[in-house]
């Protein structure tokens, strides 16, 4: 036989070729096996990124992926979710992350205070929280933010609202700091204090499932709730 020489340029970019496709073989795999929490407008990183990558190879994105949950991202959740029988609320969550492909195992490891308040608590629920208890109770005290996220969860609580943090939130016309975009703003650490004391137990509130300002009330049918009591500028009710 004859001496068969290959060049050695040919043999590094085979090496490159079986090493960037099994590389990209294995995150496909990372990423339909790693838990993720829920996801919702105004969230960035890695996970939003994998989410954004698989609507865009499906069809559903209009935009660009770069990791950010922003109004292109939630449309395109909402056509997946309306398009797949899933309920259309713009979140990530549990089922939209199933029917995408992704791991929704929780971890177990969480304290006695999340569990009681919900099963489903993460940290990015305290975060959302906060973003919600920022727009809704800037400059109120402290007290009184801490109220306003006690508020969103006796509703969680409750079997009139929904179960999750996010899905009380944004249930349609429950608080105008979503409506007006008052809670995209970044919250503050005394928000997120707030939203970690009203995770962990504290109703300053006793037991209110609403609370309005009585110099901005729109919706008149709220004067026809028990009132608990007065923090700041907020009234409490039942």
């Amino acid at each position: 036989m004859g001496n068969c020489s290959i060049p050695r340029w040919k043999i590094i970019i085979v090496i490159l070729m079986l090493f960037i496709t099994g590389t990209v073989e294995y995150t496909a795999y990372f990423l339909s096996k790693t838990t993720m929490s829920n996801l919702y407008w105004g969230n960035s990183g890695d996970d939003v990124y994998a989410v954004q990558t698989r609507l865009k190879d499906w069809g559903y994105l209009n935009g660009p992926v770069d990791g950010f949950y922003g109004v292109k991202t939630w449309l395109a959740v909402r056509r997946f979710q309306a398009n797949n029988g899933l309920n259309v609320n713009g979140i990530v969550d549990d089922e939209t992350k199933a029917a995408l492909g992704f791991n929704t195992t929780s971890e177990t490891n969480i304290s006695s205070s999340y569990q009681a308040a919900t099963s489903t608590t993460t940290n990015d629920d305290v975060y959302l929280l906060a973003m919600l208890i920022n727009g809704e109770a800037r400059g109120e005290p402290f007290v009184g933010e801490v109220a306003v996220g006690a508020v969103v969860m006796n509703r969680v609580r409750s079997p009139k609202f929904p179960k999750t943090i996010a899905g009380v939130i944004f249930q349609p016309g429950a608080f105008s700091a979503v409506d007006d975009g008052q809670m995209w703003l970044p919250p503050s650490e005394e928000s997120i204090k707030a939203a970690q004391d009203a995770i962990s137990g504290w109703d300053p509130t006793g037991g209110a499932l609403y609370y309005y300002n009585a110099a901005k009330v729109t919706n008149y049918w709220i004067f026809n709730k028990p009132i608990i009591t007065q923090i700041g500028a907020h009234i409490f009710a039942r």
